[in-house]
């Protein structure tokens, strides 16, 4: 029994010695407030709501006369159906196979798209979001046109050798008819007609199909007969045909802009040819023109007919042009259009095209954009597009989005955007008015912001699932034409915006653009201004050489920082850092652009109230801004670019800090940074003796600014000989604070070498086209109310700081009291000594309280600009709206720990505790890709971090703990604009530019997802379709009307099984409806089966009581025989 209880014990201890083991090992900190997440993995799903913009590289568009719907094509295979203003759906087939044509089964709900494969899909847009229901594949020929007639379910198909084949709509089988080619021609002719071009059907006979080939033959086949019933010869090679609506005569195109016209009953020759836009040359011949691809001949009832073509201008200079030409009667006008166009429809009031069309408008289809012309009314003017078909005017470069904002800013962007209203369109309604809106819609508004490449920006309403502007804003007006000459890596679009910032609150706009940064800020009222520009220069210098074995990966340095202000001055100073040098007078000094002197009158809206420029030295590009980031209830400005950090005050409208990224470290410099002599031409030598300072390189008030410290800038060091590099400390005016503390989160297994390593070996980490990672950017910029130190007691304003290889600084901003102080005394900047590190670029920082919840960044509410100086005064120096949280210490001697800050990289996460600067939880997001874009963001009354990474997975993490919630393979990063304008936003939207033309809207909520398809719009309503034209007394009585067909009888079973091999059906993606509707048939098949084995058998009970009823009368006839045989068996011949 002891020696029971001894092993027991003995156990039990030893269990007890390894449960302590791993508890010391991996037991994370217990903190005094535990956070309660409410975030579970079924609050996510991620699904593409809506796409916006135009449709990239357009193919093919068609337009349903009864539903009012218009379609459109794309070579990536991607289908737009358009409604009324706000009816936009989006939908694609699977591969980017490119639409070539698109065919309305009119007022149905569905349409058939002929595809680039030679396949044709069936697709059904009854339901929210169309579906494709039957696909055909052409295996043996190429498809080159089809036509489906007006309420027909037999689709004429043409081959490119010329065959046309026939197919069953409902169910996507091939008939047994096909008109082959070499039937189709006179048997004299001794070449290929070519291509199938065009097929219709006539507008009175449906019996006659007008076949047109590439060469010029056209046939007019007699279905019934099955034989041509006529031909024509074109005098030149075709492109299209239009029926006159009384099926007497048909219109072609050729190629050599030339329009022919023939009568039904003669083939000999064309009664008319005309070549609209031939210029008679020198010889009296006419000049040759491009050819008219596309003709539509309409006639209306007051007796016009109207000719409209595209093409056909000659080749001149004046013929360079795209146009679409209307002939009317003897008037011609030429509508030019800025871009190529594509395709073509006319819209008219009847689907009958044996009657008087009425045609009132034309949809033009250009590469670029959409263009819809009122036939209606005098000159021909066009409607004004109401969908968001202009988001490409000029490329969009970059894109901000904001959910869940203040209410009142839609409504204060709509009011100064509808003053600039364009003028010269047409007065009437917009034709395409199919659909209708969705029945629920978010309740919270939603912004996007797009910067261009010419420096506008658009201000877009994008709440739910619509899209409309609502205001735009020109940056380059703000600028004037540099004056020295163009040099070797300017930029090519120099009023390009990249970044966008957008302080909701107090409508403070920032904006950067490749080395410029300009902050607006919003006024109702019409304003005038003096723009203050101030010239900012930070220099750096990448040393090739690097001596240090420890390091396997090159090192940043910093060589020269000066700042000059120009406008607004408060004196002006330097800023020059440890390893500055001087910069030779000789230097050459400039920037990309220039800010036009004196005042300037300002439209209601955004006003420009400070702009920054970065300086070229000796022809050298100062690097691309890569972060911008401001707060209103500081007043303080800070971007960072490839080689350092800015911080302006713009209320004073001076630079506070301009440094390079090295020198921001102070003596906490992780790396190695070994030392190089500058260029001659450029910086003189710097005095390697190891006698003097740099203090004969400075200005007399380079390290203050009214006797006040700015910035680490009062670090002084010598320059010994290379390779030995030392940090030391010499005695300035004033010293600043001693680095208290680093908090150093590098990973147990690799420490800050292998972090660092790792990553510049994988790749650049700034989207922004780093060469190398040599240089270590500002990517991540973040003010806030925070814990500087370990030993803080109190919140003070920082400034986060992260750079691309990995590390946060804090930066501390001592701000005077508010009121007259804030307006006259400076900001200090001091650096905290606070350093976190972590492996891959910094993307994002963000910060809780102790309860888990999002700290908003402080901000200082928007008002009107007052006219009196003194008000305004005032206004500016008002305290802010949103009071500054300091949170105190607990009243024990150990501080506990009150915020948390977010911090992601492109290849982890941690949550960091302030004070104490303790790591209570990390993640490895990914090893082998990288993060594209991360977010803290709102949702479901929690916050959550968002990742996109590039393999294309989206990934969402709860805060603090950081445990994975989702984590679904979405998107692949397969082009560097979707990096840049992927973003993140509250209540789990995202969005991103989806292609040059087009902003892709998704979503990562469960609750968005479900509501979505109340949320869509209706594109199918049920109407009736217009009664066919009455024919009148004479045409019945004389058989001029028009005729019936029964193409089932000449298509159907009865024509046979359609040619072997020539094709495969495919099964659709129709989703549940799908499934339903084949659910329902098979279950008709079952009853009609059941049916007739019922009917069968009562037939079979029927026969047998037939055979009884017969057997029973056979018997009596035998019995009735015999008696009768008895009866006469004995009697003699003459008895009878």
């Amino acid at each position: 029994m002891d020696a029971k209880h001894k092993s027991k014990m003995k156990k039990f201890t030893l269990k007890g010695v390894l449960d302590g083991i791993r508890s010391s090992v991996s037991a994370p900190p217990k903190f005094e407030n535990e956070v309660e997440e409410t975030l579970r993995t079924d609050h996510f799903q991620v699904c593409k709501t809506v796409r916006h913009g135009f449709p990239y590289q357009p193919t093919a568009v068609a337009f349903d006369p009864v539903q009012h719907l218009l379609a459109i094509g794309t070579k990536t295979g991607s289908l737009r159906i358009l409604g009324r203003p706000g009816v936009d759906i989006h939908c694609s087939q699977d591969g980017d196979i490119a639409i070539t044509q698109i065919l309305f089964l009119v007022n149905e709900g569905a349409l058939v798209t002929v595809c680039n494969d030679d396949s044709l899909h069936l697709w059904n847009f009854r339901q929210k979001r169309p579906e494709i229901v039957h696909t055909l594949k052409f295996q043996r020929e190429r498809i080159t046109y089809c036509h489906l007639p007006f309420q027909s379910k037999w689709l004429y198909i043409g081959t490119e050798r010329g065959n046309v084949h026939i197919a069953n709509i409902e169910s996507f089988v091939l008939s047994g008819y096909v008109i082959n080619w070499n039937k189709a021609i006179e048997l004299s002719r001794k070449t290929h007609p070519g291509t199938v071009v065009h097929l219709s059907d006539s507008p009175v006979d449906p019996n006659k199909l007008l076949i047109g080939f590439e060469t010029g033959a056209i046939v007019l086949w007699d279905l019934k007969t099955k034989s041509a019933e006529c031909r024509y010869t074109a005098p030149e090679a075709l492109r299209s045909i239009s029926w006159h609506h009384e099926g007497k005569q048909f219109m072609c195109s050729h190629t050599d802009g030339s329009l022919t016209t023939y009568n039904l009953k003669c083939a000999t020759k064309p009664v008319s040819l005309m070549m609209p836009h031939a210029k008679i040359g020198k010889e009296g011949k006419p000049d040759p023109c491009k050819p008219i691809t596309k003709v539509e001949w309409k006639s209306a009832r007051n007796g016009d007919l109207l000719v409209i073509f595209s093409g056909g201008m000659s080749y001149d200079r004046a013929g360079r042009t795209p146009s679409i030409t209307v002939m009317n009667g003897k008037s011609t006008t030429v509508l030019e259009m800025e871009h190529n166009v594509v395709d073509f429809v006319v819209l008219c009031e009847t689907p009958w095209h044996n009657d008087f069309q009425e045609p009132y408008a034309i949809v033009v289809l250009l590469q670029n954009d959409l263009v819809v012309v009122d036939l209606t009314s005098p000159g021909y003017p066009c409607f004004e597009n109401p969908y968001p078909m202009d988001l490409h005017e000029s490329p969009v470069t970059a894109c901000q989005y904001y959910a869940d904002c203040p209410p009142d800013l839609i409504p204060a962007f709509y009011s100064v955007g509808s003053k600039h209203k364009r003028t010269g369109f047409s007065e009437k309604n917009w034709p395409v008015k199919g659909g209708e809106w969705g029945t629920t819609t978010c309740s919270y508004p939603e912004i996007l912001i797009t910067g261009h490449a010419d420096g506008s920006m658009k201000f877009w309403d994008a709440s739910s699932v619509t899209l409309q502007v609502l205001y735009k804003l020109k940056t380059a007006k703000i600028f004037e034409k540099p004056k020295f000459k163009q040099t070797e890596g300017q930029d090519d679009d120099p009023f390009a915006i990249y970044l966008i910032h957008l302080c909701q609150e107090s409508r403070m706009l920032c904006v950067a653009g490749a080395t410029h940064v300009i902050l607006f800020k919003y006024s109702k009222q019409e304003i005038t201004v003096d723009v203050v520009g101030l010239d900012i220069s930070i220099i750096y210098e990448v040393y090739d050489d690097l001596d240090s074995p420890d390091y396997d990966y090159p090192k940043p340095s910093l060589a020269v920082v000066s700042q000059q202000q120009h406008s607004g001055s408060m004196g002006s100073y330097s800023s020059n850092t440890s390893d500055s040098v001087k910069v030779s007078n000789k230097i050459e000094t400039g920037t990309s652009l220039k800010v036009r002197p004196g005042s300037k009158k300002y439209s209601a809206g955004f006003y420009p109230d400070l702009v920054c420029l970065l300086n070229w030295l000796d022809n050298e590009h100062p690097g691309n801004i890569t972060n911008i980031s401001m707060n209103s209830s500081y007043g303080l400005l800070a971007f960072g670019n490839e080689s350092g950090l800015a911080i302006i005050d713009y209320l004073q409208k001076t630079c506070l800090l301009n440094l390079g990224t090295p020198d921001l470290y102070g003596s906490m410099d992780p790396y190695q940074r070994a030392p190089r002599s500058p260029r001659g031409k450029k910086f003189p030598q710097p005095n390697t003796d190891g006698s003097g300072t740099e203090d004969g390189c400075r200005s007399p008030i380079n390290d203050q600014i009214n006797g006040v410290c700015m910035s680490p800038t009062c670090l002084k060091q010598k320059r010994p000989h290379p390779p030995e590099l030392k940090r030391t400390r010499s005695q300035g005016n004033r010293k600043l604070q001693k680095a208290q503390s680093v908090a150093s989160m590098e990973e147990t297994n690799g420490g800050d070498k292998s972090d660092g390593a790792s990553f510049s070996r994988s790749r650049s980490s700034s989207m922004s086209s780093l060469e190398n990672v040599s240089r270590e950017a500002i990517q991540s910029l973040v003010f806030a109310d925070s814990y500087a130190r370990k030993t803080d007691n109190f919140t003070s304003p920082c400034l986060w700081v992260g750079t691309s290889l990995g590390s946060v600084i804090v930066i501390v901003l001592n701000l005077p009291l508010q009121g007259d102080q804030r307006g006259t005394q400076p900001v200090i900047v001091s650096p905290s000594g606070t350093l976190i590190r972590l492996k891959g670029s910094v993307l994002t920082m963000s910060f809780l309280d102790c309860m888990g919840t999002l700290i908003p960044t402080q901000f200082e509410q928007w008002q009107e600009r007052k006219e009196s100086k003194d008000k305004e005064k005032r206004d500016r120096n008002t305290t802010p709206t949103t009071p500054k949280p300091r949170i105190s210490p607990s009243p024990s001697t150990e501080i506990s720990d009150k915020q948390y800050a977010i911090i992601c990289s492109e290849k982890q996460a941690r949550v960091v505790s302030l004070p104490s600067q303790t790591c209570p939880y990390k993640t490895r997001i990914t090893d082998a890709s990288f993060v594209v874009r991360a977010d803290v963001v709102s949702l479901r009354d929690s916050v959550c971090l968002a990742c996109y990474i590039a393999n294309g997975h989206i990934t969402v993490f709860s805060l603090p703990s950081l445990k994975p919630l989702l984590d679904l393979d979405f998107l692949p990063l397969t082009d560097l604009r979707i990096a840049r304008t992927f973003g993140f936003s509250s209540n789990g939207h995202a969005c991103y530019l989806c292609s040059p033309t087009e902003i892709q809207k998704i979503s990562f909520s469960a609750d968005i997802s479900d509501n979505l398809n109340e949320m869509l719009a209706d594109l199918f309503l049920p109407c009736e379709t217009p009664e066919a034209p009455k024919q009148g007394f004479l045409k019945s009585l004389f058989g001029g009307g028009t005729s019936t067909l029964d193409r089932e009888e000449l298509f159907g079973e009865m024509s046979g099984k359609g040619p072997r091999g020539l094709a495969t059906r495919l099964p659709g993606t129709g989703g549940m409806q799908h499934l339903q509707t084949q659910t329902t048939s098979a279950t008709g098949e079952v009853g009609r089966a059941h049916k007739a084995f019922i009917e069968r058998g009562e037939k079979l009970s029927d026969l047998g009581d037939r055979s009884e009823q017969m057997t029973m009368q056979a018997e009596s006839f035998a019995t009735a025989s015999h008696q009768l045989m008895l009866k006469y068996k004995d009697k003699k011949w003459y008895q009878f």
